[in-house]
């Protein structure tokens, strides 16, 4: 039996698919791969910039508060509009979502980098799709939200950024150990456009049959920006992160394994971005409480974010990246925001998203995560447990 990928030739594979699809890097590679590692991509923090001033635009338009982006609960809202779950607040087709899908696959396809690619354990993804949503819901936020809510002077998020840490070393971990999902094989180019096919009938539902639709009337869900200025902005922002390969999870276990920030600086860029746009707009609010869609439940954001870290370390990527590489053709990737999807519904159904502290008429009133959501949140740590023991590199005995 084969020995398990070397560290560093994981690392390339992760940054370029999902985890987990290649043989064991020849001997004579390990100095380029090497020099590539030390490259420093002016593309990531470009990226990063790009998607900071379009979080700052799409809020000043219409979207959530330290909301511009975010892929959990935009994927929920696009759950929601589809009846998948019926929580009235958050119902809506999210343009960007499509942009970042359609931009990801024009880029690719544009560049000769679409493949199609599928195999690599599509059941465990789905779930750990789903996973990864419930733990992220629990916090109000995906890890680019995280970053934007920090931005805006969200100091709760802090508790989710100190637990989606927490959730990568846990997942280097099980890398370190041989974890992998296994190899992924050439597929049909039709198979590569199912996600892309799918955003593109959104599309034309949004725009030609809204009836069959569900839109909030109050909440998330109703706030939103012109759906040409969300789907353009979803367009450059999936086009420039599919070159520059950004990834929050990434970024993170580059740092860690390889002292490698090159990643990591895409969401620095964010960060500063966001934070000097607010800062210059009147919109920065350093606050603990009755931040925008937000709780100070500080326990449960924890636990909820180490469950979306340690989730998109086994996926090999962030659920922004992997919208970006089913835009690729990455039918595993595909597999997995759909995934997420349904684990959207499932959290909004079984009562496991967090609730959103509130203000009114002067009455603050407490969110956080209730006992359906804490009970959902320890399950999905007990299972990514189990599917990274029985995922790990096992030398065969001999016979």
């Amino acid at each position: 039996m084969p020995k398990p990928l070397s560290i560093h030739y994981f690392w390339l594979q992760c940054s370029t698919e999902a985890a987990g699809r290649a043989t064991a890097l020849p001997e004579s590679s390990q100095n380029k791969e090497e020099s590539f590692l030390k490259k420093v991509n002016i593309l990531v923090p470009v990226t990063g910039i790009a998607v900071g001033l379009a979080a700052l635009v799409l809020v000043a338009l219409g979207n959530p508060g330290n909301m511009g982006f975010c892929i959990a609960c935009f994927l929920r809202d696009i759950s929601g509009a589809l009846g998948l779950h019926h929580a009235a607040k958050v119902q809506y087709i999210r343009p960007e979502i499509i942009g970042l899908v359609l931009g990801a696959a024009l880029m690719a396809l544009a560049g000769k980098e679409f493949k199609a690619r599928a195999g690599s354990a599509p059941a465990l993804r789905f779930i750990l799709g789903g996973i990864v949503m419930v733990g992220a819901l629990a916090f109000l936020g995906c890890p680019l939200r995280m970053v934007l809510r920090l931005g805006g002077g969200d100091g709760t998020a802090l508790a989710g950024l100190a637990g989606f840490v927490c959730g990568i070393l846990v997942g280097i971990a099980c890398l370190k150990k041989g974890f992998s999902l296994g190899r992924a094989y050439k597929v049909k180019p039709a198979e590569g456009f199912v996600l892309p096919g799918f955003m593109i009938a959104l599309l034309v539902l949004l725009l030609a049959v809204p009836s069959v639709l569900l839109f909030s009337t109050e909440g998330p869900g109703a706030s939103h920006a012109p759906w040409v200025a969300a789907l353009l902005a979803g367009l450059v922002v999936g086009a420039l992160a599919q070159k520059s390969r950004l990834c929050m999870a990434g970024g993170i276990r580059d740092a860690v394994m390889f002292k490698d920030f090159n990643l990591l600086s895409g969401f620095v860029a964010i960060f500063a971005v966001v934070l000097v746009g607010n800062l210059v707009l009147s919109k920065f609010h350093p606050e603990l409480a009755v931040q925008p869609v937000a709780h100070h439940d500080y326990l449960w954001s924890f636990l909820g974010m180490t469950a979306a870290g340690w989730g998109s370390i086994l996926l090999g990527g962030c659920p922004l990246r992997q919208l970006i590489l089913a835009g690729e053709g990455n039918g595993d990737s595909a597999v997995t925001v759909l995934g997420m999807i349904v684990g959207a519904a499932l959290a909004h159904n079984f009562g496991m998203a967090g609730n959103a502290d509130a203000m009114t008429d002067g009455v603050f009133t407490a969110g956080g995560v209730g006992m359906p959501g804490r009970v959902g949140v320890a399950v999905c740590l007990v299972l990514l447990a189990v599917i990274s023991y029985v995922n790990l590199y096992k030398k065969e005995k001999a016979v």
